[in-house]
């Protein structure tokens, strides 16, 4: 009997030594911000010197969150995929960043000219914009979003990546909106939808996540009750107000995984 107890309590500590460490806590997880107005969070000031960089920009929302550190905040209003990177934004980015987010395409294709035609213009002038927008977004905007989502991948090696989306921007359900009409506000968000769906193509093709916010920011509209995107009167016209950037950071958070980072 004596020699069955020792056994026994030779095997448990034999198993008790064969347990694997706790895994280590996780460190910080790196972050660097690249993107355009809707990344700089152009629309609620005050803004940084140079490229309306906010403290309310979605990018400073997350920073904390599942143990995000800010690293680089580089993300420029009137940034397009050229721009983004002659501006030097890819500087931001090396071996030890973690992960990035990247807003960019919507100044490629000239949108605000689609939304200001339909505001102020006639039905003519908004379906002639509105066509040359859709034209750009199909045939020209794929090339442009490979070639710096090519070159994002290379400057950060092993980051993961999250492409945000745009809103749609009118709540056609609230009537007419300046000189849009309920058609023309609809016309105004499948063009968002268009650019959204070849942003998010563009991103699965480099092994990035999408981020999409027209759930979030749905009922939400410049002419909704409680609008979460600005007038067309606001010196940030058609960018989120503070609300569209929680928006923004909340749904950023959540595609968010630290066990998928390295």
């Amino acid at each position: 009997m004596k020699r069955t107890v020792t056994a026994l309590v030779l095997l448990v500590l034999a198993l008790a030594g064969a347990a694997p460490a706790a895994a280590a806590p996780r460190q910080s997880i790196e972050y660097d911000a690249l993107g355009d107005s809707y990344a700089s969070g152009y629309g609620v000031p005050p803004y940084s010197a140079t490229c309306g960089r906010s403290q309310s920009a979605y990018a400073v929302l997350v920073d904390g969150r599942k143990k995000i550190t800010l690293d680089d905040f580089v993300a420029c209003a009137g940034a397009t995929t050229t721009s983004l990177v002659s501006g030097g934004q890819l500087s931001a980015l090396d071996d030890d960043t973690d992960l990035v987010t990247l807003s960019i395409g919507g100044n490629d294709i000239g949108w605000s000219s689609a939304v200001g035609a339909c505001l102020g213009g006639t039905d003519l002038q908004c379906s002639g914009a509105l066509g040359l927008v859709r034209g750009r977004i199909v045939t020209q905007l794929p090339g442009l979003l490979d070639a710096v989502h090519t070159q994002v991948a290379a400057a950060a090696p092993d980051a993961s990546v999250v492409v945000t989306g745009y809103p749609r921007l009118f709540s056609p359900e609230n009537g007419a909106y300046l000189g849009a009409s309920l058609a023309e506000q609809q016309a105004l968000n499948d063009g968002a939808d268009l650019l959204n769906g070849v942003v998010e193509a563009a991103a699965v093709r480099h092994g990035f996540d999408f981020v999409d916010v027209t759930e979030r920011f749905d009922g939400h509209g410049v002419n909704a009750p409680e609008p979460w995107v600005l007038g067309p009167f606001d010196p940030g016209a058609f960018h989120p107000t503070l609300d569209g950037y929680l928006a923004y950071a909340a749904a950023v958070t959540a595609a968010v995984n630290p066990a998928r980072l390295r």
